[in-house]
């Protein structure tokens, strides 16, 4: 059999007005998978309407709110809905369309391009508190079929709530995620503000390293190897001046209670007090021998 349609069916924009609606007054059980992403639910007539019409797949429409010139996109999860009603996301109503219950809106089918790059910015400082918020956002985004820059959309994690918004996409205004390879980047949350870099301080000499040696420190002579080797380890200012002897703390005796006192610079005994202080002299004692005490 050959066929003589030579001329192939022009796809056709599907063009029509309902009434919205938000999720939760959709009857019967609650729907919060359809809160969670950026699809909404449509009547079954659309469905066969949309059939004849031969439109291009993926399922993509452009909503347009008349009264407030305000745009934004999104795809269809399901055909179930009330007869010239239709019913969005309680957050893609109010951030994006401003619409009201029961308001009219504009539906038309589009076709888009495949994202490639999008730039998102959070409404909230919370959501730098997410660990992984790029492995978040992917998961989320399953739930969305396409992005319009401009928007706010919103993602759930941890029970909470998360709005960010669109700041730019590629290589559109309006572009499709479904089945794609996006690059994402984010810009500071609204209200953050750079912490100060902190100068560090620079650090306090101690003070004992300026002190003069006071008392007979002993074994502070050179040390030989009997191989003629160097040593190792060289003993550092401070391991000397640990092994120096310490002087007798006098506590201050006209202290007040609440009264602080630095005494930076260390008062120099003078020759007349050092005259009543006995020096310590190494190897000064008597000697005895003991052959002398045998003889006795």
């Amino acid at each position: 059999m050959f066929s003589f349609n030579f001329f192939p069916d022009i796809p056709r924009a599907f063009n029509t007005h309902y009434k919205c609606y938000s999720v939760s007054m959709l009857p019967g059980n609650e729907r919060h998978d359809v809160e969670r992403g950026g699809k909404i639910i449509m009547p079954p007539s659309a469905l066969d309407q949309l059939t004849r019409l031969n439109i291009v797949y993926p399922m993509l429409f452009k909503l347009t709110n008349k009264k407030s010139n305000r745009v934004t996109h999104c795809g269809v999860l399901e055909f179930v809905a009330d007869e010239g009603k239709v019913y969005l996301p309680y957050w893609m109503m109010k951030n994006n369309l401003l619409l009201d219950e029961g308001d009219f809106v504009q539906l038309e089918s589009v076709s888009l391009p495949v994202a490639t790059f999008s730039r998102f910015q959070p409404q909230s400082e919370d959501f730098l508190d997410i660990s992984n918020p790029k492995a978040v956002l992917e998961n989320n985004l399953r739930n969305f079929a396409c992005l319009t820059t401009g928007d706010v959309v919103a993602i759930k994690y941890n029970q909470k709530m998360y709005e960010l918004c669109v700041l730019e996409t590629k290589p559109g205004p309006a572009v499709s995620i479904i089945e794609c390879d996006m690059n994402v980047e984010f810009a500071p949350p609204v209200g953050y503000k750079e912490p100060e870099p902190v100068t560090k301080k620079e650090e306090e000499p101690d003070p004992s390293e300026f002190l003069e040696p006071e008392g007979f420190v002993p074994f502070k002579g050179q040390g030989y190897r009997l191989d003629g080797k160097k040593k190792k380890f060289e003993d550092s200012p401070k391991n000397i001046s640990s092994k120096r002897g310490t002087r007798r703390v006098i506590p201050n005796y006209d202290y007040k209670l609440g009264s602080l006192r630095f005494v930076r610079n260390r008062k120099t005994t003078t020759k007349e007090n050092d005259e009543g202080v006995d020096e310590f002299k190494p190897f000064s004692g008597v000697g005895r021998s003991l052959k002398g005490m045998v003889a006795a």
